[in-house]
Order: structure tokens, then sequence, then C-alpha cells
């Protein structure tokens, strides 16, 4: 396997990972401090795999058609874990709430299911997707929102005195994924007006 794949893969593998290390605390009353300084680093470098992956596969000639479906797919990976994570914090960990209200984990998962979706009939015409800058944007404002829950979340772990501000900041975690909600579906529709000649071929070869 190819570098730039090696990386891409290690988003896929340790996703489930960073998922059970996030809910140890939760589920055994313990290691909740020190839980902060595995899942910080851990996350800076499953997203840092992002930027690394791109690098090696353009600096080795590694583009390919594999790499453009198997990099998003990963990010998908990546990204709905740590967003499950942040909707199902207030029901494992006794906060006042989640850090993402479940209707925009829901409208994110649906974007994200029906972009991976349009890549196989692309796929199937022999056309690789490949993200296009709106799709990089919102990828940008995913991790912009993991970064702010995840150093929210890090505080309470280390009972840092935030609990008049707490619910301020849990308004501000909802107005960031509100964002990446509406950057989501803005960028899916841009692929849709892009690519819709693949589409309407697709269609009309049934």
């Amino acid at each position: 396997m190819k570098l730039s794949n090696k990386l891409t893969l290690l988003r896929v593998l340790f996703a489930p990972v960073f998922f059970i290390l996030y809910f140890i605390p939760a589920w055994t009353g313990k290691f909740e401090s020190a839980s902060v300084y595995v899942l910080i680093p851990m996350l800076c470098l499953l997203e840092f795999t992002d930027f690394l992956d791109g690098f090696f596969a353009r600096k080795n000639g590694e583009v390919s058609d594999l790499g453009k479906l198997f990099d998003p797919f990963a990010d998908v990976m990546l990204h709905l874990t740590t967003f499950c994570c942040f909707m199902l914090t207030g029901q494992y960990a006794g906060h006042s709430g989640g850090y993402l209200p479940p209707v925009f984990f829901l409208l994110i998962m649906y974007r994200e299911f029906s972009m991976t979706f349009i890549r196989m009939i692309a796929a199937k015409k022999g056309v690789a997707i490949a993200a296009r800058k709106g799709g990089k944007t919102k990828t940008v404002l995913y991790v912009v929102s993991e970064f702010f829950c995840m150093a929210v979340e890090s505080a309470v772990r280390l009972n840092l005195e935030i609990t008049d501000i707490l619910p301020v900041l849990h308004v501000v975690s909802t107005v960031l994924f509100c964002i990446c909600v509406i950057a989501s579906y803005m960028s899916f529709f841009d692929y849709l007006v892009h690519f819709k000649s693949v589409f309407s071929e697709s269609s009309a070869g049934k």
C-alpha cells in the first residue's frame, strides 16, 4: 500500500479507538483527567494525516482514483465518530446537554452518506470526484467545531473553572455546528451542479 493511503487508513482504524477512549471515563468513572492528554494529541495527529496523505500523494506521484475516494471516506469516518461523541456527551457525562444537537448530527450524517452515494455513482461512470473548494471549506469548519468542543470538554475533565460560562460555550458550539450544516449542504449542491452531467448520463444509461 502506498504511503499516502497508509496515512489515510490511520483515520479509519483509529476513529473507533477515539470513540472508546473518549467514553472510558464515563463508563469506568476513572481516567477523566488522563483522557485529555491522550485524546487531544490523537485528534491532532489524525487530522494532520488529512494534510499528510495529500502532501505525500502529490510529492511521490501517488495521486490516484482510489486515493480520491479513500480520503473523503476516511474523513467521514473520523468526523462522524467525533461528532457522535460530542452529541452523546451530555447523556453519558452528566452535562447539561451534548455539544452537538442531534438534529444537526443527523443532517450532517445524511449529507455525508448522500455524498458517498454520489461518489459511487460517479465511480461507476469512471469519474473520481476530488474535493472541491466548498468541500474543503466544509472540512475546515468541521475541524474547527471539533477542536472547540474538544477544548471545552477537556476543560471540564480537568476541572477548570468554566462552570459559569459553560452554557455560553454550549451556545457557541451549537452555532458552529449550525454553520457546518449550512456549509455542508452548500458544498453538496455545488457537487451536484458541477457533476450533473455524470448523473444525467447515469440515469440515461438505465
